[in-house]
């Protein structure tokens, strides 16, 4: 939101707020300034890549972190921005990996992932891509937890979708 309201930033922003309340106890910080467009590195790992955009972050962040401990290698990036999406973080990622998991709040068709797998497609890289987020369907009221975990993008779901892609990735070894 700081970034947004800056005077040298003189277009629209579209900011997502989310429903519910926030896990950081330690949250008054001074407000700084993000590049637009830009992305941040939340781990680095080599088994594969996890896409998040929004709040699933945190979540996803948890399940890396509990998948180390097992000498699961994943490389997390914390996306920030739907439009315009860092293509420099979005061409390592494809160079370096063969399997994608992106993980949004959103509805799934014409979200964030599909945006990844257009700029994919348009690059000509060749990643087998998993999304994770809401689907083309209607999801009946709940609990954001109970939300999270109906649509997959629970930490259950998270760690469900990342254990498949490595089985698979070594069943084609």
């Amino acid at each position: 939101m700081y970034t947004a309201q800056l005077e040298k930033n003189n277009f629209p922003f579209s900011i997502r707020y989310p429903r519910g309340h926030g896990i950081f106890t330690d949250w008054e910080k001074p407000f700084m300034e993000i590049g637009i467009g830009k992305a941040r590195m939340i781990s680095e790992g080599n088994d594969l890549a996890v896409l998040t955009i929004g709040h699933p972050g945190i979540t996803a962040a948890s399940v890396v972190s509990k998948l180390v401990k097992e000498n699961i290698s994943i490389s997390h990036f914390d996306m920030r921005f739907v439009a315009p999406l860092d293509t420099g973080v979005l061409h390592s990622v494809f160079r370096k990996f063969k399997h994608i998991i992106t993980v949004e709040d959103g509805v799934l068709k014409g979200g964030f992932g599909s945006a990844v797998i257009e700029f994919m497609t348009d690059n000509g890289y060749n990643s087998e891509v998993r999304r994770l987020g809401i689907p083309d369907y209607f999801v009946e009221h709940g609990t954001q937890e109970e939300l999270y975990g109906e649509c997959g993008f629970d930490a259950e779901g998270i760690e469900l979708a990342i254990r498949e892609i490595l089985v698979k990735k070594e069943d084609k070894r």
